[in-house]
């Protein structure tokens, strides 16, 4: 299983967003796709429209090895490949356990090594936050996707979220690497770049590199009406827009072998 965590140490960066139209995309490829919701907000939750019973498992659960696994992962309906850890307002209580166990860094690898054989692809929608649950979820992964907002405050969190994974790599509590920095809100007029999304997506390049920039996902509310309506953006009739994520299936498939995997996890 390829683990693609989706990670940036600020809000508003497009983290779910992304994580939402890439686990989509991956089922809709017939990629076995596991979602994580890790934020305690749990908008990824939300907007996979799973609502969830007072007492059901979710990712805290999983990772207090409280229930079995199959227990906490749920299929979303409408996508036969697609299945989600989900979160809650609870989740936050999980942070003590982490600090407390000795392995947080580790504790969600190790929680997914059961069913790593199960699915081809997970994909972590991860906090906004330096905390314990966003260290466990750098520490499960293969590859992160950093999307940030092109302006000053999307470069500052991606500065950040660079400095987090090289401390944690120098530890060796994750053998992670950069799949890519995706600028998130990169605003055009007309055919025109505005100048603030330009000196800043430049300043992204000139820190990690021309071969790991994405395509932008550039300002639009089409984006949030497809997440909205529970559709795709081309089925909108805006396939231009999935570019960024036409190019990021292109990386998983290449880094998979190639060959999508069409099954269904029952």
């Amino acid at each position: 299983m390829l683990t693609i965590a989706i990670t940036a140490l600020s809000g508003g960066q497009g983290k779910t967003t992304a994580s939402l139209l890439l686990g989509r995309a991956l089922a809709n490829l017939g990629y076995p796709t596991l979602m994580i919701d890790a934020d305690p907000q749990h908008n990824l939750t939300t907007y996979l429209d799973l609502e969830l019973q007072p007492n059901q498992p979710t990712l805290l659960e999983f990772l207090k090895k409280s229930v079995s696994f199959e227990d906490a992962i749920y299929p979303i309906e409408g996508l036969p490949n697609l299945f989600l850890i989900p979160a809650d307002d609870q989740l936050d209580v999980v942070q003590d356990y982490l600090s407390n166990s000795g392995v947080g860094a580790t504790m969600l690898l190790r929680r997914l090594e059961p069913i790593a054989d199960t699915f081809k692809v997970c994909v972590i929608d991860s906090p906004p936050q330096r905390s314990q649950i966003c260290l466990t979820v750098i520490g499960a992964a293969d590859f992160l996707i950093i999307p940030a907002e092109a302006s000053v405050k999307g470069y500052g969190s991606l500065v950040r979220t660079l400095d987090l994974l090289h401390s944690l790599q120098d530890v060796k509590a994750t053998n992670a690497q950069v799949l890519g920095v995706l600028p998130f809100r990169d605003k055009w007029i007309g055919h025109t770049q505005t100048v603030e999304s330009r000196l800043a997506v430049d300043s992204m390049r000139d820190e990690v590199g021309a071969e790991l920039m994405l395509p932008s996902i550039r300002e639009s509310e089409r984006y949030k009406q497809a997440i909205n309506k529970r559709t795709t953006l081309a089925a909108m009739g805006y396939a231009d827009l999935e570019y960024p994520f036409d190019v990021i299936r292109s990386k998983i498939q290449q880094l998979l072998g190639g060959d999508a995997a069409c099954q269904t996890v029952s």
